[in-house]
């Protein structure tokens, strides 16, 4: 740190002086190796109070040692690192403590004067892990914990990520078994000793952890073996039936149909069945961390909805993982992400996602179709569409990181995953139409995604790389095709895809199977695409009022409680009795409701009776929606 003298001045009591510290610069990275290593022990054992207690030794330091926490976290797109989390910081060298500064311009930065002549110093601080749910999402429970190890080290300013060497060791409460990307070395206790990785790939490799435990092979005898690690918070959810297994292992199978190729030694799921801590869906090169209610596998009838996002993460070791946006990729986690092309990165992984878990059986086609139903209604009736443009929305991480919107689909959030999604549907069903069945976007997919077999290292791609790729399938004005759709406004919804699919979005008064099951997993009620509300049905409280919908227009907002139906206490059937009711009269639908403090009574002037999407088959058009979704041979 250098002293700066500012301003002289007086004052009654006598003269002062005005100072400040100014820090030294934080050196950017460079692609050249550390000349030393980080030794990362970390203990989560104290799953009682939560606290993850961390010791690093740090070889190779110089003076103006400067030490970073991770900012920008991938997968969350945004500068999300939890440096709030971080207590009870220690430097010491040769038994002596050191002083540590943070810079005063960017917070996860930490200036450490280190002596002359020292070339390494330890570093100890505990990592306070949310004790509920009311302080941040939780990550250690019970009988499972989330060890995600970007968050629990400091590393050396200067250099790349890939080339600071790490050698990492865990330890975990007695008795419980873990799972991770990441190679063990050694065991002794309750502590596992990992083999040495580059930071890069120990930030990349979190741990999955818990109580009751187990592991399937989705690929037997592979030389890339593949992994299902199951953590549950009782041993009953860990029962995993033949056919669902099958489904499973023909993810890997259609997957690789799909890209042609692999980019990781070895792939694990990591998937938490419990509610003790967050359902993440979060994906890594050679792992993902996924969650879902413990009932996934005991009630499978009722889980359909949930079950794409195993396949969304994988198709990320592909799209995300190795291939990468040139603008989302950086040398380490401190420097800033740009996510232009997540429509791209988190669309066609999003699309790749609903495609694989019909073709692999994790849903049968007709519920991959009442999916894509949803979502085609759901943006047929947005109207955030006529301001903001979808390649805005990707700056939605930084802007809003998932807080609660009080007018979603007028704001718009992150939907460069759904919209994303049936762009390249759209794409898809043109590709086909115009080669008469000969291309289609697997085509893209096998020649984009899947070169260099076998390759760890990331290859970035740019807007242009996405368009000459497209036309080397088929050729196209493909660069008006995704500014349309991507940058304009003031537009309806692109759906082309389905109606070139051979389907057509309709609306009848009863849900499919499929939405049923998904309210009733969410315990929700949903009236979107009538009336406009969506219901908590644990509280009775409005969850999402669609806007300029007949609910948005009797001034109801997310939050107000249901109290009372036509006179009669408020129940989600009753509601819904209330819609069909009201169907061709000129009756009003009354609603009682809480506001804060007060109750109102709301009348809806709504006549066209429940409303729920289904796509319904246009048999003069070629069913090529179809043919996406069967399995490859």
């Amino acid at each position: 740190m250098k002293l700066s003298v500012l301003a002289l001045g007086a004052c009654a009591t006598g003269i002062f002086l005005s100072v400040t510290l100014l820090a030294s610069p934080i050196a950017p990275p460079e692609d050249r190796p550390y000349p030393g290593e980080l030794r990362v022990a970390v203990d989560a054992s104290d799953i009682d109070r939560k606290i993850v207690r961390v010791h690093e030794t740090i070889t190779g330091v110089g003076p103006d040692t400067v030490l970073l926490y991770p900012q920008w976290l991938p997968g969350n797109h945004a500068p999300s690192g939890s440096i709030d989390r971080v207590a009870g910081l220690t430097v010491n060298a040769n038994g002596s403590k050191l002083t540590w500064t943070r810079d005063p311009l960017d917070v996860f930065a930490f200036h450490v004067q280190v002596p002359a002549g020292v070339q390494s110093i330890d570093v100890a601080f505990d990592y306070l892990s949310p004790t509920s749910a009311k302080v941040g999402h939780p990550e250690i429970g019970h009988d499972v914990l989330i060890l995600d190890w970007i968050s629990v080290v400091l590393y050396p300013a200067g250099y790349y990520t890939r080339q600071i060497p790490t050698q990492p060791s865990l330890t975990l409460p007695a008795g419980w078994k873990s799972a991770s990307a990441l190679e063990a070395l050694s065991t002794s206790g309750e502590q596992t000793n990992y083999k040495k990785v580059m930071f890069n790939t120990l930030a990349d490799s979190p741990v999955y952890a818990g109580r009751y435990t187990a592991r399937f092979d989705l690929d037997p005898g592979a030389a890339a073996p593949v992994h299902l690690n199951l953590f549950a918070d009782k041993p009953e959810s860990l029962v995993v039936r033949p056919e669902q297994l099958a489904a499973h292992r023909a993810l890997i199978q259609q997957a690789y149909k799909l890209f042609g190729s692999h980019h990781y030694s070895h792939y694990d799921f990591l998937y938490s069945l419990t509610e003790q801590v967050l359902q993440k869906g979060l994906e890594h090169h050679q792992s993902t961390e996924v969650g879902a209610n413990p009932e996934l596998f005991t009630d499978w009838d009722k889980t359909a909805s949930s079950r794409d996002l195993l396949p969304h993460e994988f198709t990320h070791s592909w799209n995300g993982k190795f291939r990468r946006p040139a603008d989302l990729w950086t040398p380490n986690f401190n420097v800033p992400m740009q996510g232009s092309l997540l429509w791209v990165y988190e669309g066609q992984t999003q699309y790749w996602g609903q495609v694989l878990a019909a073709r692999s059986g994790l849903r049968s086609k007709q519920q991959a179709l009442d999916q894509l139903a949803l979502l085609a209604a759901l943006y047929d009736m947005q109207t955030g569409r006529q301001w903001r443009a979808l390649e805005d929305t990707t700056n939605d991480e930084i802007i809003n990181p998932r807080r609660p919107m009080p007018w979603r689909d007028f704001q718009r959030f992150e939907d460069y995953y759904n919209e994303g999604a049936l762009i390249w549907l759209d794409a898809d069903t043109l590709i086909r139409q115009r080669s008469r069945g000969k291309r289609s976007l697997d085509d893209f997919a096998r020649s984009f995604f899947g070169i260099n077999d076998g390759s760890f290292v990331t290859v970035t791609y740019t807007f242009d790389d996405v368009v000459a790729a497209l036309n080397a399938v088929e050729p196209y004005d493909w660069a008006t095709f995704l500014h349309e759709r991507v940058n304009a406004t003031g537009k309806p919804a692109f759906l082309d895809g389905i109606g070139r699919g051979g389907y057509r979005l309709v609306y009848t008064d009863t849900p499919s199977d499929y939405a049923r099951a998904a309210e009733e997993q969410r315990k929700h009620s949903n009236q979107t695409y009538s009336i406009g509300l969506d219901i908590d049905t644990k509280d009775s409280t409005i969850a999402n009022v669609i806007w300029d919908s007949p609910a948005f227009k009797a001034k109801l907002t997310e939050g107000d409680v249901m109290v009372a139906v036509n006179g009669s206490a408020y129940s989600s059937e009753a509601l819904i009795q209330a819609i069909r009711a009201a169907k061709g009269t000129q009756a009003k639908i009354e609603l009682i409701i809480k506001s804060a403090e007060q109750f109102k009574v709301i009348d809806i002037d709504y006549h066209d009776g429940l409303r729920y999407p289904h796509l319904e088959r246009d048999a003069s058009a070629s069913a090529s929606l179809d043919e996406i979704l069967t399995p490859r041979k």
